[in-house]
C-alpha cells in the first residue's frame, strides 16, 4: 500500500467516524434554493508561494494539475493579497480588510478592535454564510486566525513544541474552525509546521497526538480534501472545502524523491532563473513586456559564480520547489476524485497563494513560540544560521533567502509582508468548466481581492450575507464580486485598494499607486498602467496625486481599525 493510501485509510480510521457524525449533524438550510444547481467551491490557497513559482505563471517548477486548471480556466493578472499569512486569510474568510476582521499584525491577542489576533464576532466567514445556504463545509490545513498564545514557561513550550508535553487548546476552541462554520476540519491551528511532524494539529477540536511513521502534511493536508469530496459525492447538497496548503512556507523540508527533480536545476543561479521566467511569462502572453520590464535583482552585486554559499542556495530553492510539486500532486489527486465521482464540471476551484515568497531567514529567529529545538524522537533541530547542514530533512530549520524570494517574485521587486508588488500580487486560478463561458486559457486584468470571494460566492450559492449574526451586528462586506468576469469580461474591479501591515503600506487609486516600505516612511509613486513592477518612482512629478492619495490612505485607515490607539498616526 502507497503512502497516500496508507495516509487515507488512517484518515478514516482516526477521525472519519467523528467527521461522518459531524455530517449527518449538519443543520438543513431553512433558505429557498435557487432552481439551476449551484456549484460545489474549493478554494486552495498556498503559503508563501511566489508569483512567478508554478509553470502557468512563468516557473520552472512542475506543476501539470495547476497547468491543467489555468489552460481550461482563468488566469488573473492584478489580483492581490494582504501581504502576510493570517491577514490575507482573515481577508479571505469574511470579505473584508484584514483590519476590520481582526488580523492587523499576527495572532497575538491585543486589546484593540483592528487587532484581536482572531476573527472578530463582527464578522461572518466564508464557511457561515455558505453553511447557512444549504452547502456543506469542511476545511483542511493551516488555519492561523485564532489566538496563538503559547505557554508562559519557556521549558513547557518548548517541551509542547517537541511533542514531549501536550496541553488541551493550542487556542480558545470558540475560535477554531468547526465553531466558524466548518462543519469539518483537519489541520493546523497555529501557522509554522514541522512537515513531518506538525505541531498544533487537531481534527475537529481534538488534538492528533500521533501521526504515521511516513506522515508528510502536504500529503495528509491533500488527501483529507480528497476523503470529504468523496464523502460529499453521497449527498445533494453542494460543498465548500477550503484547503489551505502550508507549501511552500519554511522550513524547507521536501521529500528526497521530489529533492531529486530539482537537484541540478537552481544551479544556474539567481539571474539565470530570474530572466528565464521573465522570457517565459512574455511568451505565455501573461505580461507585456512595454508595461512590465524586468526590476533590478535585489542586491544584484553579488554575482552566481563568486557566490561562496551557492551549493547551499541551490539546493534550497531545489526544495522550495520541491514542495510546490508535492502539493501540486496532491492538487492533482483532488482534481482526479472529482472526476471520479462526477463532480469536476459543476466545481468552481479557485487557486492563489497568501501572498509573496518570503524573504526572512527563519534560522536567524532559533527556537521558541512556534519552532521547536528537538524532534519528537529526540533529534537536535539545527537552525542553519551559517548554512552549516543542508536543507530538505525533519532536523533542520532553513529558508530561500531574499535573493531567491526575489526570483520567485519575478518580475516584481520585494516579498511577503511589503506592500511592493512583490508581497501583494498574487497568481490566481479560476476554473468551473460548467460555468466559466471565458476562452479556455484566457487572461483577466481586472483588479480583484482575496475579500472578493465573499461577493463572488454569495451570488454563485444564492446566499444572503448577513446584517447580524448570532447576535452580533456583521460589517458591510468590501469585496466585488468576480461573477462577471467569469464570462470574460475585464471590469475595472476595485477603484481604490489600501493596505497597512508592520508599517509596509499602499493606496492605488485606478492605475495610481502610493507605497512605502516597512523600514521606510517616505511614499513612492508608480503608474501601474505603465510601469507594473514599479520601477520609476514618480512622487516629485506629481505633488498632488501623493498629497491625494496619501489623504485617501489616512482617511480609509481611520475608519478601517488600522490605527491601533486613537489618535495614532502613521508616518
Amino acid at each position: 500500500m502507497n503512502k497516500h493510501k496508507l495516509f487515507t485509510c488512517l484518515f478514516f480510521i482516526c477521525i472519519g467516524a467523528s467527521a461522518l457524525m459531524a455530517w449527518q449533524r449538519a443543520p438543513e438550510n431553512k433558505q429557498a434554493i435557487p432552481p439551476k444547481k449551484r456549484p460545489n467551491i474549493i478554494v486552495i490557497l498556498a503559503d508563501d508561494l511566489g508569483f512567478s513559482d508554478i509553470g502557468c505563471y512563468g516557473g520552472e517548477i512542475k506543476t501539470p494539475n495547476l497547468d491543467y486548471l489555468a489552460q481550461n480556466g482563468i488566469r488573473y493578472t492584478q489580483f492581490y493579497n494582504t501581504s502576510r499569512c493570517c491577514p490575507t486569510r482573515a481577508s479571505l474568510l469574511t470579505g473584508l480588510y484584514n483590519q476590520q476582521a481582526g488580523i492587523g499584525k499576527m495572532t497575538d491577542a491585543e486589546d484593540e478592535p483592528g487587532y484581536l489576533g482572531h476573527i472578530t464576532d463582527n464578522a461572518v466567514t466564508l464557511a457561515e454564510v455558505l453553511k447557512f445556504a444549504g452547502y456543506h463545509t469542511a476545511m483542511s490545513g493551516k488555519w492561523h486566525v485564532s489566538n496563538t498564545n503559547g505557554q508562559p514557561n519557556p521549558q513547557d513550550q518548548l517541551a509542547w513544541l517537541n511533542h514531549h508535553k501536550d496541553y488541551p487548546e493550542f487556542s480558545p476552541v470558540s475560535q477554531y474552525p468547526t465553531n466558524r462554520g466548518f462543519e469539518k476540519f483537519f489541520g493546523t491551528i497555529w501557522g509554522v509546521v514541522d512537515f513531518y511532524d506538525p505541531f498544533s494539529l487537531v481534527s475537529g477540536t481534538t488534538p492528533i497526538k500521533s501521526v504515521p511513521k511516513n506522515y508528510y502534511h502536504t500529503d495528509a493536508i491533500n488527501d483529507t480534501a480528497v476523503a470529504y469530496i468523496k464523502g460529499y459525492a453521497k449527498s445533494s447538497k453542494p460543498f465548500f472545502l477550503y484547503v489551505a496548503e502550508n507549501a511552500p512556507h519554511w522550513p524547507l523540508q521536501a521529500l528526497p524523491e521530489d529533492i531529486t527533480k530539482y537537484r541540478d536545476t537552481y544551479k544556474a543561479g539567481w539571474q539565470a532563473i530570474r530572466e528565464a521566467r521573465y522570457k517565459k511569462m512574455i511568451k505565455l502572453g501573461l505580461i507585456d513586456p512595454t508595461k512590465t520590464k524586468l526590476s533590478d535583482r535585489w542586491k544584484g552585486d553579488l554575482d552566481w559564480d563568486k557566490n561562496p554559499t551557492k551549493q547551499w542556495d541551490a539546493m534550497a530553492m531545489a526544495v522550495h520547489a520541491a514542495m510546490i510539486d508535492r502539493m501540486d500532486q496532491g492538487i492533482g489527486r483532488i482534481i482526479n476524485t472529482l472526476k471520479q465521482t462526477g463532480q469536476l464540471d459543476n466545481t468552481l476551484i479557485v487557486f492563489l497563494s497568501d501572498n509573496g515568497a518570503s524573504a526572512e531567514n527563519c534560522a536567524a529567529y532559533g527556537p521558541g513560540f512556534d519552532r521547536p529545538n528537538e524532534t519528537r524522537d529526540g533529534r537536535e533541530i539545527v537552525y542553519a544560521t551559517e548554512k552549516q547542514v543542508m536543507p530538505g530533512p525533519e532536523t533542520t530549520y532553513a529558508s530561500i533567502g531574499p535573493r531567491w524570494a526575489n526570483v520567485a517574485n519575478t518580475p516584481y521587486e520585494y516579498w511577503k509582508a511589503e506592500s511592493y508588488e512583490g508581497g501583494v500580487h498574487t497568481p490566481m486560478i479560476a476554473f468551473w468548466p460548467k460555468g466559466i463561458p471565458a476562452k479556455k486559457g484566457s487572461f483577466n486584468s481586472s483588479i480583484g481581492h482575496v475579500m472578493d470571494f465573499m461577493s463572488t460566492f454569495v451570488e454563485l450559492a444564492g446566499a444572503r450575507y448577513p446584517q447580524t449574526y448570532k447576535g452580533h451586528t456583521i460589517q458591510p462586506t468590501t469585496g466585488i464580486s468576480l461573477v462577471p468576469t467569469f464570462s470574460g469580461k475585464q471590469t475595472a474591479g476595485h477603484e481604490d485598494l489600501f493596505n497597512e501591515h508592520f508599517g509596509a503600506r499602499y493606496a492605488r487609486l485606478g492605475n495610481w499607486k502610493l507605497v512605502s516600505l516597512s523600514n521606510d516612511t517616505t511614499w513612492h509613486l508608480f503608474d501601474m498602467a505603465n510601469d507594473k513592477t514599479e520601477t520609476t518612482d514618480l512622487r516629485s512629478a506629481y505633488p498632488a496625486k501623493v498629497h491625494r492619495l496619501d489623504s485617501l490612505w489616512r482617511i480609509w485607515a481611520g475608519t478601517h481599525k488600522v490605527f491601533p490607539k486613537p489618535g495614532n498616526k502613521s508616518k
